[in-house]
């Protein structure tokens, strides 16, 4: 396989995680007396620009369809870290009523309902119908389609380009990353911003995130790799902050390299510095971090089947993409994890891909009290504390099972 970006040849095996469905994939009652569709799951690092990818094995048409079940707006700090973003963006770029502000991967309108309240003319663009159908409800104007080159030039032809454009926790999700970058430099306008947020490959080795690895992320990406994917298509990063979203990310300004006049911030240089003294530019990087999921998934298939031999009950909290990656890497089933809650109905009463265990309403746990409560989304740990904080009413107790096991 070549490197989605720059084409040389991948060698090197960064991680091999065997198997399994597609993280989103949940599976229907009826489902469940058909076969399932596994595709073999690893990432291999370029050497010549540093993206890890995953093999290409599953489409974009194939992840993200009208199936699709992740709503942002379910995760209440999810929408207020997009309701800070959005004050906090609109103030440094002093848009207003004659700006254009375009988000991509826009899904159930989390982040634009800010937008649009704030009196500014918004549009999203989501492929997947179960979320843009959504963030219609909600008034905002949504084109469902992908978005690349194609699309973006379709939308300059016809008038429409944006000051400030929007891709939060999508640059991960695209085969073709060349195409979808060059058409947010096509869309913008000549002095336009873009802002991108990913979590940061750093902190996934760091912290043995192996879990944020599944098929609909086909790219794990760092600053370096994505300077270099900027530049080959004509997008120049000029301000990155850090963020404590989804394990540690980071926030990405960029502009367009032809004619953006914005300087080059002191941050910039900071990270890449950060990134090239912790060896993220050498190979010996990526070397033996299949040792850290293959010792988290011990750790997890030990507790579990301790307390099922002492007869404690043990649930798991949050039907996220990284807890199937997680269940499904460990060999986790029902008979040690009988349930999942989830607080979104477009999950429950389905069941987990691969592991197909099912999915439960949050009433499951009032009525049957385990002493455990696995929390998955282990991001939102502090969220998913504060509203389950009434297991401790019955002597409850929470687990996480990254960077390592712990019983809070």
């Amino acid at each position: 396989m070549k490197c989605r970006h720059c084409h040389h040849e991948l060698q090197f095996t960064f991680l091999d995680l065997g198997s399994s469905p597609p993280s989103n994939a949940y599976l229907s009652k009826d489902e469940l007396a058909k076969p399932e569709i596994w595709y073999p799951l690893r990432l291999l690092v370029c050497e010549h620009c540093w993206l890890v990818q995953t093999e290409d094995f599953a489409g974009r048409d194939a992840l993200f369809n009208s199936e699709y079940a992740y709503f942002s707006s379910f995760s209440s700090s999810w929408l207020q870290h997009a309701k800070a973003y959005v004050d906090a963006v609109l103030a440094r770029y002093s848009l207003n009523s004659s700006s254009m502000v375009i988000e991509i991967a826009s899904n159930d309108g989390y982040l634009l309902q800010y937008v649009k309240s704030a009196g500014i003319p918004c549009l999203g663009i989501e492929p997947t119908s179960s979320t843009a159908v959504a963030a219609m409800a909600k008034g905002l104007k949504v084109i469902e389609r992908f978005f690349g080159v194609g699309l973006a030039k379709e939308l300059v032809s016809s008038g429409c380009q944006a000051d400030l454009m929007v891709a939060n926790n999508v640059l991960a999700h695209v085969p073709d990353v060349n195409d979808f970058v060059s058409g947010f430099s096509a869309l913008l306008k000549p002095n336009g911003v873009v802002t991108f947020e990913f979590p940061h490959l750093l902190q996934l080795v760091d912290n043995g995130q192996f879990d944020t690895v599944y098929h609909e992320h086909f790219s794990y990406l760092s600053l370096t790799s994505v300077t270099a994917i900027f530049q080959s298509n004509g997008l120049s990063v000029f301000d990155v902050e850090e963020l404590g979203t989804h394990g540690g990310s980071l926030r990405v300004h960029a502009q367009r390299a032809d004619t953006g006049l914005r300087q080059i911030g002191s941050a910039v240089d900071r990270m890449l510095t950060k990134e090239n003294l912790a060896g993220m530019t050498l190979l010996t990087f990526y070397q033996g971090f299949q040792s850290k999921p293959e010792a988290i998934s011990r750790a997890l298939l030990s507790f579990l089947v301790q307390q099922a031999r002492n007869g404690v009950s043990v649930a798991a909290y949050g039907a996220a993409a990284k807890g199937n990656t997680l269940l499904n890497y460990a060999g986790i089933r029902g008979f040690l994890l009988p349930y999942v809650v989830d607080r979104n109905p477009a999950k429950q009463d389905k069941f987990m891909p691969g592991s197909r265990i099912p999915i439960v309403d949050e009433e499951m746990l009032r009525r049957t009290k385990p002493a455990y409560v696995l929390i998955l989304p282990w991001n939102l740990k502090q969220e998913v504390m504060a509203q389950l904080a009434y297991i401790r009413d019955w002597g409850g107790k929470f687990v996480t099972a990254i960077p390592e096991l712990e019983l809070v």
